[in-house]
């Protein structure tokens, strides 16, 4: 087998692993919180299935949220962060596999081409936008997966995103018991 099939095998497995967990994920959606009982560990699975999914909605920041109020808030979002990172390798695998759902949209052309263009920028880019609460970080992970950013490189800088956004919403849910006991 050459090298240009091995690489095309490798996105086609990507893209039916990235389908396989999206379908997986959307369908036990409403069993998930049942991880909570399993503490920090249960928190990371849950995030990391949240962010699992690519382009189907799934409640991972209100359970952070919920969570913080109940757990060390910091704790919570070590674990929710570190989850929600690797929970992100969806949309990395999705654009590396060269077959990702919103390939030709224009909001993806961009964000490939200043990826692309100013290599340096992109780890913080994708700190940033892995900590603004949206719903488009997969096509950051698809455009960081295209552009074969590599994979440890991607997961440190979206889990330093990831974790401030937790933390932010960890520590909310935490303050927010003093609103309903003081």
């Amino acid at each position: 087998m050459t090298a240009k099939q091995r690489l095309t095998l490798a996105r086609i497995l990507a893209l039916i692993l990235v389908i396989m967990i999206s379908i997986f994920v959307y369908s036990i959606r409403d069993q998930a919180k049942e991880l909570a009982k399993f503490g920090y560990a249960g928190i990371f699975l849950l995030s990391m299935l949240a962010n699992a999914t690519v382009l189907l909605p799934a409640p991972g920041i209100l359970f952070v949220f919920a969570m913080g109020a109940v757990f060390d808030p910091f704790w919570v979002a070590i674990a929710a962060g570190l989850g929600a990172a690797i929970g992100e390798l969806t949309g990395y695998l999705a654009g590396f596999s060269g077959q990702g759902v919103v390939e030709n949209t224009d909001y993806y052309d961009r964000l490939l081409h200043w990826m692309d263009k100013h290599k340096r920028l992109s780890n913080l880019a994708l700190t940033v936008l892995a900590f603004i609460p949206n719903p488009f970080f997969d096509l950051a992970g698809m455009a960081a997966g295209a552009l074969k950013i590599p994979v440890f490189r991607f997961l440190f800088f979206v889990a330093i995103g990831q974790i401030l956004k937790m933390m932010m919403f960890a520590y909310a849910g935490a303050s927010s018991l003093n609103w309903f006991y003081n």
